[in-house]
């Protein structure tokens, strides 16, 4: 007699989702061993400092203790990092050390002969002179270098004696940046080569709140010079130079930020490069192999990120109406009016090799000659008659001005890769904190008898020019 036997396969195997996920598994698990144990620097090439500088680097070991509890206050929140696709190759650096110098030495021989501009001077109600659209717009065109051109400090920027006098004396490369009402912390450079605390000058522009605070922390010692303002010191790698109090020229602490921002060429009169960083920014890299990589290394006259999402002028000014980075809407709608009547245009493939009108300028750096001093003149001009939303006037100057400013517009993944961005979630409430409420997308039935119709309707794709 036969027997059949029945074999049934366990029943493990015949649940159809584990299949399904043993499949899965076996698909991937090689892909997953290549991508750990593949170069990373195959797969983004972050930006390294040379052998040498790293080596010999004072940055081996911190340049500044800071007391617990300080910034804390701040909230503030490191940026996530992204791969990069196109970052930036640095030379050697004793290379670059050597070559900054001698230009340094050789531009210092040929400005002392010829001043690039000249430059408006005398009283005025306010420190840029207040000037009407039209007066501002008759400066963009520089054929006759006899011309003054108007350029601020029409009231006094209150910088004591001895740090400017210091001021006057950094005759090669100068990184700077401002804390205004106790607003960031300051943040100490990272990667610094061994010869570049002794060759670059660091500059840190506060006010007695920022002061005071670094003081009640017993970072910095609060003394008094014989000017009455606040005496030398250091934190780290800056001198801080405290603005004596009662006599900055705008009341908003932004405006008198972007003094130091965009006019370091008349702070620093004899500084022939500049490194530009806003105060939620902590350099990674040497600034003097920034200088050497993204400007002097590409002929620019200055060296700018684009801006990681907008495009167009007139998107960053909705993204500032809409987040309340400036509170008074009415006032950015009436700037882009203003703009868009004089010959303002929306980004277009015509404009390459610039990918954007609109800048990320938590980082600028410049060489400081006639191109970028108009430049940097012209758009501190707009600030003052507007806001201190730089982004905003950039492309109205940069398309309209002669002679025209080189710029290199870098991408987004080598900002991420020269410096670390620290983000506030909470912001002050002194000119409107917060976005908005409810907010809808704009159609060209909204935009009827605007002088920025035209622009819309090109952005928009919609123009039938």
């Amino acid at each position: 007699m036969v027997r059949w036997v029945r074999v049934r396969s366990p029943p493990v195997l015949e649940s159809k989702l584990l299949c399904l996920s043993l499949l899965y598994l076996l698909t991937t698990l090689p892909l997953a061993l290549y991508v750990s144990f593949s170069d990373p620097g195959r797969r983004c090439p972050r930006l390294q400092l040379p052998f040498f500088a790293s080596r010999a680097s004072p940055a081996k070991t911190a340049l500044f203790e800071y007391p617990l509890g300080y910034g804390e206050h701040k909230h503030a929140l490191p940026v996530t990092r992204a791969l990069c696709s196109s970052p930036v190759a640095f030379a050697d650096y004793k290379t670059v050390l050597e070559e900054i110098n001698g230009l340094c030495r050789n531009i210092s021989a040929s400005a002392s002969r010829s001043p690039a501009l000249r430059y408006q001077s005398g009283r005025r109600d306010t420190f840029a002179g207040n000037l009407s659209t039209e007066k501002r717009r008759s400066f963009f065109s520089h054929t006759d270098n006899q011309v003054e051109i108007p350029c601020g400090f029409f009231k006094e920027f209150p910088i004591p004696e001895a740090d400017r006098l210091a001021m006057e004396n950094c005759r090669g490369v100068v990184v700077a940046s401002a804390i205004f009402n106790d607003y960031d912390k300051i943040r100490q450079p990272m990667g610094l080569g061994a010869g570049t605390l002794a060759t670059a000058c660091f500059f840190m522009f506060v006010d007695d709140a920022t002061r005071r605070v670094l003081a009640r922390h017993g970072i910095l010692t609060v003394a008094q010079d014989a000017s009455g303002g606040g005496g030398a010191g250091t934190v780290g790698a800056w001198r801080v130079v405290t603005l004596r109090a009662g006599e900055l020229p705008y009341e908003s602490p932004a405006m008198n930020g972007v003094v130091a921002k965009h006019l370091l060429h008349r702070l620093f009169p004899n500084a022939r490069f500049s490194v530009c960083v806003d105060a939620k920014m902590q350099l990674t890299a040497d600034p003097l192999l920034l200088v050497h990589a993204l400007l002097v290394g590409r002929g620019a006259d200055m060296a700018v990120s684009r801006h990681p999402f907008n495009v167009h002028t007139v998107e960053e000014a909705v993204a500032t109406a809409r987040w309340r980075k400036w509170g008074d809407v009415e006032a950015v709608r009436a700037q882009m009016e203003t703009y868009c009547a004089n010959g303002l245009q929306p980004w277009s493939p015509s404009k390459l090799p610039y990918p954007s009108d609109v800048p990320d300028t938590a980082i600028i750096i410049r060489r400081h000659g006639l191109a970028s001093d108009l430049f940097s003149c012209l758009l501190f001009n707009e600030l003052e008659a507007f806001n201190p939303r730089d982004q905003l006037a950039f492309a109205y100057i940069w398309d309209q001005m002669s002679p025209k400013v080189s710029i290199n517009m870098f991408e987004v993944e080598v900002f991420e890769h020269i410096a670390v961005e620290y983000r506030h979630n909470l912001k002050p409430d002194a000119r409107g904190g917060g976005k908005q409420g409810v907010t809808r997308m704009a159609s060209s039935r909204d935009i009827t008898g605007s002088s920025c119709e035209r622009y819309l309707l090109k952005m928009w794709g919609e123009s039938t020019e």
